[in-house]
């Protein structure tokens, strides 16, 4: 059988680590988020390091990709780079709060890669408490290919979660909207209240304490 043609990674999506090595550094990390949004569970953050660049799956902003294409990135990215995964609890969220517990994952996933970074590209604005200079990108899953592995991994791998956590509590839906504030989420919560996975002091709830 003919090999797998590779997928082609669009035009200067290395720019930004090619001006770092540019300048003297040799080991970029690409850091992103996933779970800022939700009404529930938790915020998960990816920092990847692109170790063997020559992917087989397309690498892109992870909200343009399926759940299948995601999938298959994520083990393609595992297999070809240095990876950290950095957590934060529901209950650090409602501590800290969102924006703050953010800061927390992502400084938890540069914490487990195998390797320490020397340069940071970071999507949005996010003053990560760390030492490494940094470039930040609006928008960095499309124009870096390491922030874009990292939206992968973060979101994936929350996703992940999140379906574990149905389990648990099947009548909310997590499985299908990963606990965002869809109506049929809306609804639930209506009729049911809050859970331990929800947020107490994120977005429409205020400061509710009722679990079911």
């Amino acid at each position: 059988m003919p090999k797998k043609k590779h997928n082609v990674i669009k035009k200067d999506y290395f720019f930004y680590e090619k001006k770092a090595a540019a300048e003297g550094y040799r080991v970029i990390v690409g850091i992103d988020e996933a779970g800022r949004g939700p009404l529930a569970g938790p915020v998960v953050a990816g920092a990847v390091v692109i170790k063997d660049p020559d992917f087989c799956e397309r690498i892109d902003d992870s909200k343009k990709l399926t759940e299948k294409m995601r999938e298959r990135a994520f083990i393609d990215i595992m297999k070809r780079c240095d990876v950290g995964i950095g957590t934060v609890s529901v209950e650090d969220i409602d501590r800290v709060n969102i924006f703050n517990a953010t800061l927390l994952a992502m400084q938890r996933a540069i914490s487990e890669l195998s390797t320490t970074p020397d340069y940071l590209l970071v999507d949005g604005r996010m003053n990560i408490p760390v030492n490494q200079p940094r470039t930040y990108l609006i928008g960095g899953e499309a124009l870096s290919i390491s922030i874009a592995c990292a939206s992968i991994i973060a979101k994936v791998f929350r996703d992940r979660l999140m379906v574990e956590e149905d389990k648990k509590y099947p009548f909310y839906g997590f499985k299908k909207h990963k606990g965002y504030g869809t109506k049929e989420h809306f609804d639930a919560i209506r009729e049911k209240g809050l859970c331990p996975l929800h947020r107490r002091t994120f977005g429409p709830f205020g400061d509710q304490r009722k679990d079911i």
